[in-house]
């Protein structure tokens, strides 16, 4: 008799220690290795993503799917599996049990990262930048399952705002109906991913990360709000993009993605690639930067958090 197929989460050898001796850890996902870099970028920036989160003092846990089982601190071998292989699915939160029973090979989003995170038991996770409320969404009612899976998950989510390429201002009226907390570090402007001022204010800033797990320790404490906390931190003004390539490129992709009739999850990766060819890959080195400071950010708020 066949033994059934087991489905928990499974656990890398460094992230289970760090669990059992109570270490900070980060979250990491792992889109943005799949779907989120070209080739062979996408490899050695993953792994320079987990030597910031460990230059900052915490363990790195990279999240995906390998074979239907869903891991948290995804090793080497794993990590350039999902870098290098074809067909890797991009798995959102309702994808999981689905791509599970079907063995599947998946890369999470910033939804199932967070969720899989918060189920693991990390507070803090980096990532590039958050999705949000597509262009014409009052038309396609094209949100991001990021924004309702950080309404109900406690998590820190330390990005670079969302991805310029959407309706910026309609994504914070979105997040603060669904009472997500937004915090600027150290700016009172949300950043524009690509570039460091995206036009919106923000309602508050925290100047370090003790402020940033003090708020975590308070959230926990008073039980009240069960959501995420985004922490948004902006690139300096001579890391980003310069904004008129970066006005010019998007109207262009926008066109483009008029023309050719690109919906849904192809919107973002169709964006980003054009964004990489007609920048000649300043775009690329940007996004580096920006998970980089991301992790390097999120790892010193959960050493905070831990101490």
């Amino acid at each position: 008799m066949n033994e059934s197929p087991r489905f928990d989460i499974q656990y890398g050898a460094e992230v289970a220690a760090a669990r059992r001796d109570g270490r900070p850890i980060v979250a990491l996902e792992s889109t943005i290795v799949s779907h989120g870099l070209p080739r062979p970028d996408n490899l050695r920036v993953a792994r320079e993503i987990e030597s910031a989160v460990r230059g900052a003092g915490a363990v790195p846990a990279t999240i995906g799917m390998v074979g239907g089982r869903l891991v948290v601190g995804l090793d080497d071998a794993q990590l350039s599996h999902l870098a290098t292989a074809d067909g890797v699915a991009k798995l959102s939160v309702r994808d999981l049990p689905v791509a599970a029973a079907l063995g599947a090979d998946g890369a999470t989003t910033v939804a199932a990262t967070s969720a899989v995170a918060a189920a693991a038991g990390i507070g803090v996770f980096a990532t590039g930048g958050l999705g949000g409320v597509h262009r014409e969404a009052s038309q396609t009612f094209d949100e991001s399952a990021d924004l309702t899976t950080l309404a109900r998950t406690p998590i820190a989510v330390v990005c670079a705002g969302v991805k310029s390429i959407l309706d910026v201002g309609a994504t914070l009226e979105r997040l603060e109906t669904l009472g997500v907390t937004v915090v600027g570090y150290r700016t009172r402007r949300f950043p524009g991913f690509f570039i460091t001022d995206s036009g919106f204010d923000l309602d508050w800033s925290v100047e370090s990360p003790e402020q940033i797990a003090a708020a975590l320790r308070a959230r926990r404490e008073q039980g009240v709000q069960g959501g995420g906390l985004i922490v948004a931190n902006p690139l300096p003004v001579d890391e980003q993009l310069d904004p008129a390539l970066h006005d010019r490129t998007l109207a262009d992709g926008l066109a483009m993605l008029a023309r050719d009739g690109v919906t849904g999850k192809a919107v973002t990766p169709f964006l980003l690639a054009h964004f990489h060819s007609a920048t000649e890959g300043r775009s690329l080195a940007v996004n580096v930067r920006i998970i980089l400071r991301n992790a390097e950010l999120a790892g010193r708020i959960a050493v905070a958090a831990a101490a």
